[in-house]
């Protein structure tokens, strides 16, 4: 095992450092103050500690992963490109592709916050190592950058001239260069937000500066050109450097990041988001939403409070979270949205980051709802608790089930998003208001060290487990101040304290000794309908969302996921606590065909399960047995006048059908086996026909598939069709046919059919489950 020898500079830990971008409470050590009113400030995460519980538990999770991470190995190419030896080989996943250093920033984040939130200078010393590293990095460059992409000198070489080609991922040849610049700068900016450490601003203002060398003397017709390709928070950075700095060169340098195309729309309220890549364009809003707080552009303010609007109510899942294979579709469609690929956990990560700003500006329950919708229902869900491994989707499929990363070989954008998620729990539970009152926001045991009036409250939470939260205030002198407690919008009782405008339970005393206050939130059931189907719902206890329990192998997709019959939408009458359990429920005379078990969505791990069901009253559900009942029949016409079948990734069905093929891939996935290729690739095999009939192949696929794959089927050499997969616009299987033409399979007994890729650049697949031969008076195209 490699032994790690700690070398880096004198730790300086300034104790009166700022630890939050969203403006804190008369903080000088920013240079930069904002100019717009601020109703709430965030307390430093050190003043925040988290006691026993879930959040914790994550924390603690993501805190062992942490350590076992080898600085010098995220650190590889940097050194390599800045012409020093390695110390160590890269590791695999993205950090061995175009978006090599990205993991880089959010490690450098997540170890300067574990820093702040515990206390533990094992990270400390970390980040001060790496910091160091990049410093040397930096100094061997000469020219303020440092990084690790791939032909990253040409690549800012033709930037800076002015020759830019540019689209989605892809910047004259690099995968969103702009976005590992903003990770490993922002990465920075934490060292020295979090752990004081001011060589971290330093080498953060040199890449700022070199910045200004590519993109300054650009014109704005190159800039938006450029900024057709994604560039994380580049806007949001800078405009963070100019309060850290008071340098107002960087506020200047922020506007070359401005997104016309996007945000301009939004200033005016528009929703142009179908189509658009969702974690693209939430780092945009956030700069918008920073530089507002900066300057007072009114603009940036609608820009952010628009876009917020637009997601939250417009296109978020019962999750908190949003979007499919990434991208947003068009307003309150989500029901066919349904996939192993929704709702991006980079997504949810920084809509929080938005919401602090929001609430920042007008304080209200509105916010903190969502808040603690997302950060229950996303970000802990996202997270294996005994591994600390996390997802890069959250899947909401019906028997969908979750994949997590490898601790060393995955490094996705939401390996490193995750990183920083777990660490941060503390930094909204509580807000100091700008009238001196205190807000509890969210209901998590932690206890807040209140330095300004030398007071304390630890909060001990049992919700959702049960309905108490105690508040226990300890104040060294007599203190005046009003206690500010969000009533949540799922409590069903209205507590015996008045509720404000904003949604917040108030309390004024002067506070003496120590002191308790017992809070209850009556939890219930309740359903929330996806937006485009109001007999399609998730059940909610409380704050978490629930999920059926379906096992541990995949259900059929169709007839293997129960649904809802009863004749009322309140689940109070039909969902009830199994055994001494708080927080396992089963359905009682409604799960068809048989009764559901629920748990909360952020406790499964490994298992199938879903979380949106089906609902039908009973003269419903006796249409739709019916209707099942016609399926079965159908299948079973289909399966009489079958003439051959190829049965996908079993080794003696496909020998018999002398099946070949190049550049394959395999798997199993919603039930079925499947096939695909890479680009270019092709495979082949052998089918009986019938002369004296009509013939049709029959095929099945998996619909909702975004990455353009088009292919060829072929028969005897003939292509009889082109398949675009793309056109299947619902996440289901689709049984696709194909007539044979008769001149094709006259006075043949078998016939060879090909699937080949339609262009080099394009793939084959994936096809899934069984590739039929049948008489054409069967065959059903379920386009």
């Amino acid at each position: 095992m490699k032994q790690i020898v700690w070398l880096f500079a004198t730790i300086t830990t300034i104790t009166g450092m700022a630890q939050s971008y969203v403006p804190e409470y008369n903080n000088k050590e920013v240079k930069q103050s904002p100019v717009v009113a601020i109703k709430a400030y965030p307390f430093d995460l050190k003043d925040v500690r988290l006691l026993d519980g879930p959040f914790k538990q994550a924390m603690e999770a993501d805190a062992r992963y942490l350590k076992e991470i080898d600085p010098d190995r995220l650190l590889s190419e940097f050194r390599r490109h800045s012409g020093l030896d390695p110390k160590a080989e890269k590791y695999g996943g993205w950090e061995s592709s175009g978006l090599a250093g990205h993991t880089l920033g959010h490690y450098l984040s997540a170890c300067s916050m574990q820093y702040a939130a515990t206390g533990d200078t094992a990270f400390l010393h970390r980040v001060s190592y790496i910091v160091s590293e990049l410093a040397v990095c930096q100094q061997a460059r000469n020219t303020g950058y440092i990084g690790a992409i791939p032909r990253e000198d040409t690549l800012w070489a033709e930037v800076a001239a002015g020759h830019i080609r540019s689209h989605g991922f892809d910047l004259n040849g690099a995968w969103s260069p702009w976005y590992t610049v903003h990770k490993v700068m922002a990465g920075l900016l934490d060292a020295y937000l979090y752990c004081g450490n001011a060589r971290a601003l330093a080498v953060e203002k040199g890449m700022a500066d070199w910045t200004s060398t590519i993109v300054g003397n650009l014109p704005d017709s190159s800039i938006q050109k450029m900024l057709a390709c994604e560039y994380g928070g580049m806007n949001d950075v800078l405009a963070n450097t100019y309060a850290l700095t008071g340098d107002r060169k960087y506020l200047l340098l922020s506007y070359k990041f401005h997104d016309k195309r996007i945000l301009d729309s939004l200033s005016r309220d528009m929703d142009d988001l179908a189509g658009k890549h969702s974690n693209t364009q939430i780092p945009k809003v956030i700069g918008c939403a920073r530089r507002y707080e900066l300057t007072n552009d009114d603009r940036d303010r609608r820009i952010a409070e628009s876009f917020w609007a637009i997601i939250v109510k417009d296109h978020s899942y019962a999750t908190g979270g949003n979007s499919d294979y990434e991208y947003l579709g068009p307003p309150r469609q989500l029901n066919n949205e349904l996939t192993e690929n929704t709702t991006e956990t980079c997504n949810t990560y920084n809509m929080l980051k938005l919401t602090r700003h929001l609430f920042a500006w007008h304080p209200s329950a509105m916010l903190m709802d969502y808040y603690e919708k997302a950060l229950y229902n996303h970000i802990l869900a996202s997270q294996n608790h005994a591994t600390g491994m996390m997802t890069y989707f959250v899947p909401l499929r019906m028997g969908g089930h979750k994949e997590y990363s490898d601790p060393f070989n995955t490094f996705t954008c939401c390996v490193g998003s995750g990183m920083e998620n777990h660490v941060k729990y503390g930094e909204s539970i509580y807000s100091r208001g700008s009238d001196g009152s205190l807000y509890v926001n969210l209901f998590i045991s932690s206890r807040l060290n209140w330095r300004e009036k030398s007071v304390t409250i630890q909060q001990l939470s049992g919700l959702p487990g049960n309905d108490r939260v105690t508040l226990t205030i300890t104040a060294a002198r007599p203190t005046t101040f009003t206690l500010r407690v969000r009533k949540p919008h799922w409590a069903t009782n209205s507590q015996s304290f008045p509720v404000g405008e904003d949604g917040y339970i108030t309390i004024t005393r002067t506070w003496k000794g120590t002191e308790t206050i017992d809070l209850h939130f009556q939890e219930n059931f309740y359903t929330e309908s996806i937006p485009d189907n109001p007999n399609r719902i998730a059940l909610f206890y409380g704050p978490v969302l629930l999920a059926g329990e379906l096992g541990n192998k995949e259900p059929d997709p169709v007839k293997g996921i129960p649904v809802l019959v009863a004749s009322g939408q309140d689940p109070n009458q039909w969902v009830h606590q199994a055994g001494t359990d708080d927080l396992v429920f089963h359905t009682t005379g409604a799960g068809q065909p048989a009764e559901i078990t629920l748990i909360p969505f952020n406790r499964t791990e490994n298992e199938y399960y879903s979380v949106y069901w089906d609902y039908f009253t009973p003269a419903a559900w006796t249409v739709q047995q019916q209707k099942y009942e016609e399926e079965r029949k159908k299948e079973q016409e289909l399966e009489e006048k079958t003439i051959d079948r190829l049965r996908i990734g079993e080794m003696q069905p496909e020998r018999d059908h002398s099946f070949a093929g190049e550049n394959l891939h395999a798997g199993e996935e919603h039930g079925k086996k499947w096939l695909s290729t890479d680009d270019g690739g092709w495979f082949s095999f052998t089918m009986k026909v019938d002369s004296a009939a009509a013939n049709t192949i029959l095929c099945s696929y998996w619909g909702d598939d975004h990455r353009g794959r088009i292919f060829d089927i072929q028969v005897d050499g003939q292509t009889i069709a082109t398949q675009n997969l793309g056109s299947l616009k619902q996440s289901k299987f689709y049984e696709i046919s194909y007539p044979v033409p008769a001149d094709l399979t006259r006075g043949k007994q078998i016939v060879t059919v090909k699937f080949a890729a339609h262009s080099p650049r394009t793939s084959v697949g994936p096809v899934s489950g069984t590739i039929s031969m049948i008489h054409s008076a069967t065959a059903t195209d379920l386009k």
